[in-house]
């Protein structure tokens, strides 16, 4: 098993048990206000000290990791859901006119990135954890549609889809029995690409104030607050900081680790 693989999914590992763990227990409330205990170093009652509302940083990172993970997560959830049948039915129908509308709308989805989604969508909506779901979730259809066409038109000429449609079944059960399972490893690797995406865009929509809204915390919304103190107390911005690094790097190892393993060409060129 490739080293990266290990260390990404080590780290990835533990900011989701950070997320998981605080749906139950974090050391401090985070909506709880302590203006007495303001800028606390760490301490055995403040393990990473307190920011500059007296509120527990540790329990702001935990709480801060869900709400970073959640957001990524459905948001490529959306992506996958509607960017891989998508990609399927152009495929299967290739240089027809339903594959150049799927195409097309991808480039015009492309041509708008998540931010100017974002501000479009809140300008009518308002700001809200769910608008940048839905901001970086369009945003991830036409990545996955790109990359279900693209792995499935190669698998369209070989010779087991050809016995199959020699044995009269469809494009579509063709797509969902054939294609679909043997595109999977470009799917997961991709995913976990996204993923990593998410988590930097939802930092960043939370950052200008886009996305989680207060009192819910935010890994961007903490760098947010801190950019005031970063003279007085750099711990409240190296922080957050250092969670969101860790986590796309984690990502990232993880989704390259995943490629030499999945992916037959690159096993067969270290073999």
């Amino acid at each position: 098993m490739p080293a990266q693989l290990i260390l990404g999914g080590v780290l990835t590992a533990l900011f989701l048990a950070a997320a998981l763990i605080s749906f139950v227990w974090t050391p401090h409330d985070v909506a709880s206000l302590s203006i007495p205990d303001k800028l606390q170093d760490p301490s055995a009652t403040y393990w990473l000290g307190t920011d500059h509302f007296g509120r527990d940083t540790l329990s702001m990172l935990m709480v801060g990791a869900r709400t970073s993970i959640a957001v990524a997560l459905v948001a490529v959830g959306i992506g996958i859901g509607l960017g891989v049948p998508l990609g399927l039915l152009a495929a299967a129908y290739r240089g027809s006119l339903l594959d150049e509308v799927v195409m097309r709308g991808n480039d015009l989805i492309f041509a708008f990135p998540a931010l100017v989604i974002a501000i479009l969508i809140t300008a009518v909506f308002g700001p809200s954890a769910l608008n940048a779901i839905l901001a970086i979730g369009i945003f991830n259809i036409p990545v996955f549609a790109r990359v279900t066409r693209g792995g499935a038109l190669s698998l369209w000429t070989l010779d087991y889809v050809l016995a199959a449609r020699v044995a009269g079944k469809g494009r579509f059960r063709i797509s969902y029995e054939h294609i679909l399972p043997n595109i999977l490893n470009l799917l997961i690797v991709q995913g976990t690409i996204q993923f990593s995406l998410g988590i930097l865009a939802e930092a960043a929509l939370s950052y200008i104030g886009l996305g989680a809204q207060p009192p819910l915390p935010s890994w961007g919304r903490m760098l947010a607050d801190a950019q005031t103190m970063i003279y007085t107390d750099a711990r409240l911005a190296i922080l957050p900081g250092l969670a969101i690094v860790a986590m796309v790097l984690g990502l990232n190892l993880m989704g390259d680790g995943l490629r030499d393993v999945l992916d037959p060409r690159v096993r067969r060129a270290r073999g």
